[in-house]
């Protein structure tokens, strides 16, 4: 069985960054670094069902389903995982525990079998490793302390554009892509 295991250490408190992981407006803008996932009908309540929304890929719908399993805020929430054509259901958790004046976060996506599982793991973990280490620490020093949906005004949101919350650069290349291709003549 193959799983995929991240800590990261975070310097800020944990229900700092439990806001960030849990709150289904900030989830989009961390998960941008990887595969754009965001939440849809989420809320960390448990038997909660609902899915993870990313960009489509060759042999993938780009819809996972999800139902939370267990939720012990701010230091734990887990969830099951299914890709939206079905296979095998594997487990998400987040344990946030504080560390030296941190928070240790710690990412587990337990269940995967076999050789699909295999490969599966390793690609997901790349993903998620460029999000925790990217994605989410670019949030929670944004995230203004004192309201909790908010990010800092004072800080320009470098990385993120507009309402798709996409990061600029891939949208910028996204943008010249479409411009070479309808100087081809290929459309879009």
């Amino acid at each position: 069985m193959s799983a995929i295991h991240i800590v990261r250490d975070y310097p800020h408190p944990p229900e700092k960054v439990w806001r960030a992981v849990t709150d289904p407006e900030l989830i989009p803008r961390w998960t941008a670094t990887g595969a754009g996932a965001r939440p849809e009908g989420f809320a960390p309540t448990v038997g909660t069902r609902f899915k993870f929304i990313a960009k489509p890929k060759p042999g993938w719908s780009g819809v996972v389903l999800c139902e939370v399993l267990e939720v012990r805020e701010p230091s734990l929430l887990r969830y099951s995982w299914q890709d939206e054509s079905g296979g095998e259901v594997t487990e998400v958790a987040y344990r946030l525990e504080p560390h030296d004046s941190k928070t240790r976060f710690t990412y587990d996506h337990t269940g995967f079998t076999g050789a699909g599982g295999f490969f599966m793991a390793k690609i997901l973990g790349a993903v998620r490793t460029k999000m925790l280490t990217k994605g989410l620490p670019a949030v929670l020093n944004d995230l203004d302390d004192e309201a909790p949906h908010t990010l800092k005004p004072s800080e320009p949101q470098a990385a993120l554009a507009g309402p798709t919350r996409e990061p600029v650069e891939h949208r910028e290349l996204a943008d010249i892509t479409v411009r070479r291709r309808a100087r081809r003549g290929g459309g879009t």
